[in-house]
């Protein structure tokens, strides 16, 4: 435990900027040391700030963690607003009690925080070369909106008791690969990383999220590395949403649930108008493998920019409700397989159709277009991308669906697409096999084509009969001859309408009569497995 310092007296060693930095943290008030221009007060700019603007790193470091007992009926919290920090920050391993707040100021060093306990930290629109913050463990809140941080953030193993925000900052890895290094980290409620800007991997392995991940309008770019954004088995108890920022979210954007400090967002576009939708772009594979989304994941209308060997990759993912409607990535793979999803939420156009897609093993409950039309024709060629080689269980899942959604014709139609793709696999005597029962009967999925062959039979072999008439087979006791009812007596099994048993036929039309028993027993019970399906159904 850091204990306080008993006066409140200043060092006599204190330059006039940190006086007056000393004075407001007894106070509880702002230090603003902004000359009011825009220009000269931008800590990412190249204006010199000067001695009245500079404090040093160790006085801050004093007041966080042996600060002076504040003034009677104030409390004591460190805001300061342009400052020129220099050296290191290094809080490492402290216990920081007061509140702090920096704005616009341009630090010289890095901030070091790793293993220290805090309330809350807010840094906005700073300038911080790299902050290191593993293990740190914060009661409320930790913001770094709009901050520059060029070397990175390492925040691994973190645990954040309320909310981490990083909208609109601008993180890069320098030297390194990753651009925030968060494995392990933990926010009791939500991760709020909109329009952000990466240069560098995302990495957020084993991350649980005590609510909702909101990352729209967010640009996150790898060159150096295989992943832009690499969260395997993370845990979001809410939503996730990695989608277009626009002004339906402004809310989201701006942080509702955090209205401290606020985080404006401006939109502004080329053509004057206040409000321009960004996308979610991603330069370099995002792996979600093993994730749990409680409530749902959103990737819509994203940019993925991937190369050849790269993924969107989305193994093993447990979610309600999928929300996957990006633009269809021009490379690499998309990877669902293992998926289990209850809701499929999808359009035509974010599939790729060059067998870029893998869904083994992915299981749904149901699979909603929700932008234009996915009739069971696009679902079929959607299927076909992902099973280069043939494999019955994706076509099993989406017949079960249809099934399971009343749509009987639909789920007919797949299991004979999927008798299609499995006759390929079989040697020549399969496939003629196959071809014949397609032809004829449309392996049973098509009852309608069984009864129509059956209408054609019929009436040829009456066509014939009638012109090769049979001896009776007893003389005077034989019924009247009918060519049509003999024609249909052979054809109909079971059934007997008293002309297949009163005639002999002998030579060809014997065979003629064997033909058409054996095709009426394979016609009529496809036709009858038909009127069954539509009886039950009924």
């Amino acid at each position: 435990m850091s204990e306080p310092l008993e006066s409140r007296e200043p060092p006599s060693w204190l330059t006039r900027a940190e006086w007056g930095m000393w004075q407001a943290f007894l106070n509880g008030s702002e230090y603003d040391l902004r000359s009011g221009e825009a220009e000269l007060d931008d800590p990412n700019g190249d204006h010199d700030w000067g001695p009245e603007r500079t404090v040093r790193a160790r006085v801050i470091a004093l007041l966080l963690l042996h600060g002076p007992p504040p003034l009677l009926g104030r409390v004591a919290s460190l805001h300061i607003s342009g400052a020129r920090i220099t050296d290191v920050l290094d809080l490492s391993g402290g216990v920081i009690e007061p509140y702090f707040e920096l704005r616009q100021c341009r630090f010289e060093r890095e901030v070091r925080i790793s293993e220290a306990r805090m309330h809350t930290a807010r840094l906005v629109d700073c300038y911080i070369p790299r902050l290191e913050a593993a293990r740190l463990s914060t009661d409320g809140d930790l913001h770094l909106p709009r901050c520059s941080i060029p070397e990175g953030i390492k925040l691994t193993d973190a645990t954040i008791g309320t909310d981490l925000m990083l909208n609109e900052a601008t993180v890069g890895s320098g030297r390194r690969i990753r651009a925030i290094a968060a494995d392990g980290i933990t926010v009791s409620q939500e991760l709020q990383a909109s329009l952000l800007v990466t240069d560098g991997e995302v990495s957020l392995r084993g991350a649980t999220i005590g609510s909702s991940l909101h990352m729209f309008g967010s640009v996150l770019r790898n060159t150096k590395g295989r992943y832009a954004l690499h969260a395997p088995q993370m845990t979001v108890e809410h939503v996730a949403s990695f989608a277009d920022a626009n002004r339906g979210r402004s809310s989201q954007l701006q942080g509702s649930t955090t209205p401290a400090t606020g985080t404006p967002v401006p939109f502004i576009s080329e053509g004057g108008g206040r409000w321009r939708t960004k996308h979610f772009e991603c330069t370099g594979g995002v792996v979600l493998d093993d994730g749990r989304f409680n409530s749902s994941l959103v990737i819509e209308n994203a940019r993925f920019e991937l190369k050849r060997d790269q993924e969107l990759s989305l193994r093993r993912i447990q979610t309600p409700e999928l929300n996957f409607t990006p633009r269809a990535p021009e490379r690499g793979l998309i990877v669902l397989s293992g998926a289990t999803v209850e809701k499929l939420l999808d359009r035509v156009g974010s599939w790729p159709r060059d067998q870029r897609l893998w869904m083994a093993g992915f299981t749904y409950q149901q699979a909603i277009p929700k932008e234009g039309h996915f009739n069971v024709r696009e679902r079929l060629r959607w299927l076909a991308a992902a099973t280069p080689e043939y494999s019955p269980l994706p076509y099993e899942q989406l017949a079960l669906m249809y099934r399971n959604s009343g749509e009987d014709t639909n789920a007919r139609a797949v299991l004979l697409a999927k008798q299609r793709r499995r006759r390929e696999t079989l040697p020549l005597v399969g496939k003629v096999w196959g071809y014949l029962q397609d032809w004829t009967v449309a392996y049973g999925y098509r009852p309608a084509q069984a009864a129509l062959w059956m209408a054609m039979l019929w009436a040829a072999s009456a066509m014939y009969f009638g012109a090769h008439p049979p001896d009776p087979l007893k003389g005077d006791e034989s019924p009247h001859w009918n060519a049509a009812l003999y024609a249909l007596d052979l054809l109909l099994p079971v059934i007997s309408l008293g002309q297949d048993n009163a005639w002999d036929p002998k030579g060809g039309p014997q065979w003629v009569a064997a033909g058409l028993i054996l095709l009426g027993w394979v016609l009529a019970t496809t036709v009858a497995t038909g009127a069954t399906r539509l009886l039950r159904r009924q």
